[in-house]
């Protein structure tokens, strides 16, 4: 990073800074580990003599065993995109006008938790419904582990909860789905053929203004031998969209890759509940109760509106922590 043309190459660059986060981010609470648990054997010496310091040891042992347990649950993040940035979209499901309204809770949710954990977030595409909600959005998720932490949220999101778009005020049930795709920069070998690519120019829709919405600068790319689609929409250039665009399918079909790979590992034991895009992995509840509950992990919380502002890191952790155990049976 010292060297002078270090930021010629601004996006290899920001990857180099990206990996030095990283690593930071281990090593400092690591190194804080261990001078926290030589201070903690020196207390217990001069707790031998001095009540005042006994009375301090119990607290001190309890927050060093909360920092050990948080370094072993970023251990978990081991595999090859953990430590990158996500790109992560949101598609509305069945449930009509309510899955369009629960894609764009969904959103916000992340948005939220984003910016909880100091993320950086750019909006990359966004579709509106035309009576509310979205049908799809993508947004880039940036900053150390992020892929790494959203990754199991790729799946099938379920909400019950009386309809507000319903005059009888009934019980509607919608689902969303969630795409989570590692950010892999230009120097991620990716085996692409153009032959393999179809693209489509489209005009944007929704806010922009009238360059936007009056000239096809919008981009989809669809990957025939996989089915991948993605598309951007975001910049008022069209050069610009596609070259996000391909960027957001070179992150697709990495992840598709690892999922591969990891579907090779899941193979090796036949008891693991399905995981992955089109599998339901969590249910939302605002009626009759209010809870939110995992179905691969069974971990619940009983706020659904404090998980919906963000709080979901506790359900990010717990899938962690059910992987590395599912992976222990295998």
């Amino acid at each position: 990073m010292a060297a002078p043309d270090f930021w010629n190459n601004q996006e290899a660059a920001r990857e180099t800074v990206g990996r030095l986060k990283t690593l930071k981010g281990l090593l400092k609470p690591l190194d804080e580990v261990i001078r926290r648990g030589e201070d903690l054997a020196a207390m217990l010496e001069m707790a031998e003599e001095d009540p005042g310091f006994a009375a301090e040891v119990p607290g001190e042992i309890e927050q060093l065993e909360r920092a050990v347990a948080d370094l072993e649950l970023k251990a978990l993040l081991s595999g090859p995109f953990d430590g990158h940035s996500a790109i992560l979209s949101v598609h509305a499901r069945d449930g009509g006008t309510d899955a369009n309204d629960w894609a764009e809770m969904l959103l916000r949710m992340y948005l939220s938790w984003a910016d909880s954990q100091g993320y950086e977030v750019e909006l990359l595409d966004r579709q509106d419904n035309e009576e509310a909600g979205i049908n799809s959005a993508a947004i880039a998720v940036r900053g150390p582990l992020a892929y790494g932490f959203l990754k199991g949220e790729q799946g099938i999101h379920r909400l019950v909860r009386i309809s507000p778009f319903n005059s009888e005020g009934k019980r509607q049930t919608s689902f969303a789905a969630v795409d989570v795709s590692p950010e892999v920069s230009d120097s991620i070998e990716v085996d692409i053929s153009d032959d393999d690519v179809r693209e489509d120019s489209f005009r944007a829709s929704g806010a922009g203004g009238q360059h936007v919405n009056k000239t096809s600068s919008a981009i989809r790319l669809t990957h025939l031998p996989t089915g991948v689609v993605v598309q951007c929409q975001n910049q008022r250039s069209q050069h610009k969209n596609r070259a996000t665009a391909w960027k957001m399918l070179r992150s697709r079909l990495a992840a598709v890759e690892e999922e591969k790979r990891e579907a090779e590992v899941a193979a090796k034991y036949s008891n693991m509940p399905k995981v992955g895009f089109g599998s339901q992995i969590r249910n939302y509840f605002l009626h009759p109760d209010q809870r939110v509950k995992d179905s691969r992990t069974g971990h619940t919380a009983t706020s659904f509106h404090t998980v919906l502002e963000g709080d979901i890191q506790d359900f990010l952790d717990a899938y962690l922590r059910w992987r590395a155990g599912a992976g222990k049976q295998a």
